[in-house]
């Protein structure tokens, strides 16, 4: 009798996950409201210059992202005149888990688990409420690496964006962000994750064009503007980029 009732509650707690997870989904998807994007800056390596940058920051790092959405948003016949309202939330002093190396699933799965956890507790009290959060992991410039990979999880509606404390790259950093903002939202990458070149025809902004390269602009979540076979570049902001057909069918734009 007891195991029976265990089983039971065990089903019980599985389709109360599964209901809010359909759930959740649906309400992204849908647009009947503004979907509220709060971003939380991280000062990734707690060094000095990154910290000033912080103490500056303001709106105006993210100005782009609204009216890039709304004009995206509008191409597709969404009716909202404001269909992702951007906010600056408190700073986070704590360091999120790190990202698995290994690249293996139950890896991916953990580390998605204990995000999520992480967020839960971490997230500072903001209003509007968010629908979803995105931790943003600012870098100095003279960063001795590539910036690590960001990360958006439909699943939580949260995500972990790598960027630079610097002014100059606020045009490529507003790119990264509404990319992984995108994921949270349904969208998948649109690129080959071995060559990062975009992939045919999905993840070009232009597949039609004749000759098909070098292409204008990049699909956003392609990440790059196509040149050449082999040859690709960062786009410089938001306006060399565009939300292609299948994205905007991914995150519930076209029915």
């Amino acid at each position: 009798m007891f195991k029976t009732l265990r089983i039971l509650i065990l089903l019980l707690v599985l389709l109360t996950v599964a209901g809010t997870t359909w759930l959740g989904r649906w309400q992204a998807q849908s647009w009947k409201r503004p979907q509220v994007v709060t971003l939380y800056p991280i000062n990734a390596g707690g060094d000095a210059a990154t910290e000033a940058y912080l103490d500056r920051l303001d709106e105006s790092a993210f100005a782009g992202l609204e009216p890039y959405f709304k004009e995206q948003a509008a191409r597709y016949g969404v009716a909202l005149s404001q269909p992702v309202r951007i906010v600056l939330g408190r700073r986070v002093r704590a360091l999120p888990p790190p990202v698995p190396r290994d690249g293996s699933v139950l890896s991916a799965i953990s580390w998605s688990l204990r995000m999520r956890w992480w967020a839960w507790r971490e997230t500072p009290p903001s209003s509007p409420v968010p629908d979803v959060r995105l931790f943003l992991m600012y870098h100095p410039t003279d960063f001795a690496s590539a910036l690590p990979h960001s990360t958006g999880l439909e699943k939580g509606r949260l995500g972990l964006v790598h960027v630079f404390a610097s002014r100059s790259q606020a045009g490529p950093n507003q790119v990264v962000i509404a990319h992984e903002a995108l994921h949270t939202f349904g969208a998948t990458d649109k690129y080959d994750p071995i060559t990062l070149m975009p992939r045919f025809p999905d993840g070009y902004a232009e597949p039609q064009a004749e000759p098909r390269l070098p292409q204008a602009r990049a699909e956003l979540m392609a990440g790059r503007v196509p040149l050449r076979e082999n040859e690709a570049r960062i786009p410089a902001d938001l306006t060399e980029t565009l939300i292609g057909p299948v994205t905007a069918l991914e995150i519930g734009w076209v029915k």
